[in-house]
């Protein structure tokens, strides 16, 4: 009997309990367990986020709000969420007027142009072209001199697209420090108003509930009343607020990737007029030259020879320097899963919310419910009172 049949022991039960996974295919080997994903911790909105000074503000602000006045519950923070209403304008607003797409295409001008030399001359083959009379010369610098005014205009073009967009890349940094900006300003907002709202709670709301559960008047009752529903509204606003704060983080990344684009673009476009188009005219340069060697030489076979292999070597490179030119017109400048992975979180958020708002409005109605049961617990009270 071989070795192969001799039963393994272990003094591990566990191991020894263990159903053996059955498989039709011997070499299949056992699935790797799906690796857990890392769970979020969820960020918590505190005062640790701010410094001393900013602390003292909302401090002192938290002091001035009067969670009953109505007015003041309307317009709380309204300025910050303008100003970031507006900054999603202003954004959203040169991405609208900014037109890549003529970038594009002055880089597939350049492309067609600096494929286009020669081709009349090589639909009757480059060998047969040095071979004829110097006309062929003439036409061919004739050619040169066209494709190359062309050239000089689209990277003239070039240019201008390129500071337009070293411009929008700085304003995307301005606009990147501003959002900061309405990011803590709203941060604050939300911070002294959750202050407020507990103190109040927990002190003069309290107090009236004693005082209506104590007194038995129905105006201790409704007074009590009037501030649970205006303590409901400033939550409820204090929660706008939070979602317009989300918006304004959202906001960074999103000016980021923006700014992204313009950098990548404006590197394209320093490639090609630092790179594609000098290696472009110095081959072409060197093809002109090389056509003088061949008719200022006495070995027409030499010389025959020679050129054709130097033609050779400049129609790879000119190949080379046009398919790498249309390779990074065409290239994509932001990855797919760069954009699934942003619109995955935008509709996580949204979910968030979602459910969040679902939670209040249960939160609400229960708290409607039971101010119906103390307001008819009262008013049994009152006519107990008066038998």
């Amino acid at each position: 009997m071989s070795d192969q049949s001799i039963p393994e022991l272990t003094l591990d039960p566990a191991a020894a309990a263990a159903v053996p996974e059955l498989t039709l295919e011997p070499t299949a080997t056992p699935a790797a367990p799906e690796p857990a994903k890392p769970e979020v911790k969820p960020v918590e909105l505190d005062d640790s986020m701010l410094s001393d000074a900013e602390k003292k503000a909302v401090e002192d602000f938290a002091k001035k709000i009067n969670v009953m006045d109505s007015n003041m519950i309307l317009q709380y923070g309204a300025a910050a969420q303008k100003n970031v209403a507006s900054f999603s304008e202003n954004a959203l607003s040169s991405v609208r007027t900014k037109d890549l797409g003529e970038v594009g295409k002055s880089l597939a001008e350049l492309v067609v142009e600096l494929k286009g030399f020669g081709e009349e001359e090589e639909k009757k083959g480059l060998f047969g072209m040095f071979k004829k009379t110097g006309s062929k010369l003439e036409a061919m610098k004739a050619q040169y001199s066209k494709v190359e005014t062309n050239v000089d205009k689209i990277a003239r073009e070039l240019e201008q697209h390129q500071v337009t967009l070293m411009k929008d890349v700085a304003m995307f940094d301005q606009m990147y420090e501003l959002n900061l900006k309405y990011y803590k300003e709203l941060t604050m907002y939300i911070l002294a108003g959750k202050k407020k709202l507990a103190e109040v709670r927990s002190g003069e709301l309290e107090e009236l509930r004693h005082k209506a559960e104590q007194s038995g008047a129905q105006e201790d009752a409704q007074r009590y009343n009037d501030m649970v529903q205006m303590c409901e509204r400033f939550e409820k606003k204090l929660h706008d607020l939070e979602l317009t704060r989300i918006i304004s983080i959202q906001m960074g990344p999103q000016t980021r990737l923006l700014q992204n684009n313009d950098t990548l673009m404006v590197e394209k476009i320093q490639s090609s007029l630092v790179n594609t188009i000098p290696l472009w005219k110095s081959q072409m340069v060197l093809a002109l030259g090389m056509e003088h060697g061949r008719q200022a030489t006495a070995a027409q076979s030499a010389v025959t020879e020679m050129t054709n292999e130097l033609l050779k070597r400049n129609a790879d490179m000119l190949k080379m320097g046009t398919i790498e030119t249309a390779r990074e017109a065409e290239r994509s400048v932001v990855d797919i899963e760069t954009l699934q992975h942003t619109n995955q979180q935008l509709i996580s958020t949204l979910d968030e919310v979602l459910n969040i708002q679902r939670d209040s409005a249960q939160k609400r109605k229960s708290a409607e419910a039971e101010l119906g049961r103390i307001e008819g617990e009262l008013r049994a009270k009152l006519m107990e009172l008066h038998k």
